[in-house]
């Protein structure tokens, strides 16, 4: 399929934490129109996300950390549930996986298993966040976990897998990609091995 897309001005409005851009195009309608729009663009780079399982105790690993953006739209404590995570950096995706899983939950995972990837926020966000699966047991932790930047206050958590789906329904897991990865878990019959 061919552009329909000619980027005619790019302006960068923030570079503060990561890089908002104003980006104004030209843009062939599928009714032949050329139109010019502008939009906004934020570039954090890519990331993956992974769900840790035991099927033999039926658990998951999931982390708690305070979120911002989540507060300032609701979330009365800003903190969030949600599957390990994180930017790629330099790195590969399997490789950036099992730094942060190690980071932040401590444990240390040899095999991941890559099941897809996803564009999370397309509408303002160029984020790809690659998703994975590993199977861990207690002999993998190597240390609390917890993240390694002085900033970072991240709470690990082993739920019974049934529990976190639950938490899914009563709203108290509301992070997207930890919903994607415990229902790919459900759907693929995960605990069932």
């Amino acid at each position: 399929m061919q552009a329909r897309i000619k980027i005619l001005k790019t302006e960068i409005l923030s570079d503060n934490w990561y890089v908002l851009r104003k980006i104004t195009y030209e843009y062939v309608h599928k009714n032949g129109e050329q139109l010019t729009q502008s939009r906004e663009a934020y570039d954090r780079g890519n990331g993956a996300t992974i769900l840790l399982y035991n099927p033999q105790h039926r658990t998951v690993i999931l982390t708690r950390q305070l979120r911002i953006p989540t507060f300032l739209n609701g979330n009365p404590s800003g903190m969030l549930i949600e599957a390990c995570a994180g930017l790629l950096d330099e790195d590969n995706a399997e490789d950036a996986i099992r730094r942060e899983t190690e980071e932040e939950t401590g444990y240390h995972i040899r095999e991941v298993r890559k099941i897809f990837e996803a564009y999370m926020s397309p509408g303002s966000v160029t984020e790809i966040l690659h998703f994975f699966i590993a199977e861990y047991t207690a002999d993998l932790k190597r240390s609390e976990g917890g993240g390694v930047d002085e900033d970072e206050d991240i709470e690990v958590l082993e739920l019974d897998f049934e529990k976190a789906l639950v938490m899914v329904n009563t709203g108290e897991i509301r992070d997207a990609k930890t919903i994607m990865l415990l229902q790919y878990a459900q759907i693929h019959g995960l605990m069932n091995h």
